[in-house]
């Protein structure tokens, strides 16, 4: 064989097993990244089934939980965060209340307003909740560390556990935070009935630079008619299709095999 001939035929044979190399290393790296995922994903299913077990001590159903992972992807989307930070915001919302597994039921289900005692004990769900969730390599556990710790923040510094003021509370939290006081108004409890709708945007509307961000109560007034037709889906006793619910509000956020809260109902 000519010597061009060799070095030509030799040249095809490397890069031939070089192209091999390369897809063998692609679905080695495929194969990492997926089982990266589904163990990521038993963590947080298991976060999350613990959240809902504390949600099901003070509510029938349980949903609010759910409810709460809607809300606070909508409102997500309406601040055009990207996607897969609306996801990890969906699927890491569950936590938020985990912190509440501490709490004695004296104080948790008490039919009541808390004493100031009773309330100082009952705001140390957010360092709790965020000390069991810290530390994680889990992007999703430490996304759920960020909203069990700030989900009580105020606009204004008056919130709890550490007082931060406007945009020093992370996004995540800020976001959360609003909506889990629009499901409290909208649920009833053993010392109220639910709110309508119309007072409820009115108290949210009035708290506006106080209690939540300015941006975050304009774009929850614009997307109300999504937020209402989650809660009646979710505050529904029958059986809901909740893919299906989150392809509906959500159309141009693709759900993914990661997110698994869709598997809560």
């Amino acid at each position: 064989m000519p010597k061009d001939t060799t070095c030509e035929f030799e040249l095809k044979e490397a890069h031939a097993q070089l192209l091999k190399y390369a897809e063998d290393l692609h679905t080695t790296i495929n194969l990492l990244r997926d089982s990266h995922l589904e163990l990521e994903m038993a963590y947080v299913d298991t976060v999350n089934r613990l959240a809902q077990a504390v949600e099901y001590k003070d509510e029938a159903t349980g949903h609010h939980v759910l409810r709460i992972c809607f809300f606070s992807a909508i409102l997500a989307h309406a601040l055009g965060l990207p996607n897969d930070k609306i996801l990890r915001i969906y699927n890491s919302a569950a936590m938020h209340d985990v912190g509440k597994i501490s709490i004695p039921d004296a104080i948790l289900l008490k039919p009541g307003p808390l004493t100031s005692e009773e309330f100082e004990i009952m705001k140390t769900h957010t360092t709790v909740g965020a000390k069991l969730l810290a530390n994680s390599k889990s992007h999703l556990l430490e996304t759920g560390h960020i909203i069990a710790l700030n989900h009580h923040e105020r606009w204004d510094g008056t919130g709890y556990p550490n007082g931060l003021i406007g945009t020093n509370t992370p996004i995540e939290g800020r976001i959360v935070g609003l909506v889990d006081v629009y499901d409290a108004l909208r649920s009833e409890r053993p010392y109220k009935r639910a709110y309508s709708l119309e007072k409820t945007i009115s108290i949210i509307k009035n708290s506006s630079g106080k209690h939540f961000d300015p941006q975050l109560v304009k774009a929850f007034l614009q997307n109300i008619t999504r937020f209402n037709h989650v809660d009646e889906k979710l505050r529904n006793p029958e059986r809901q299709d909740v893919e299906m619910l989150f392809k509906e509000v959500l159309p141009d956020c693709p759900l993914t095999h990661s997110s698994s809260i869709t598997k809560i109902l």
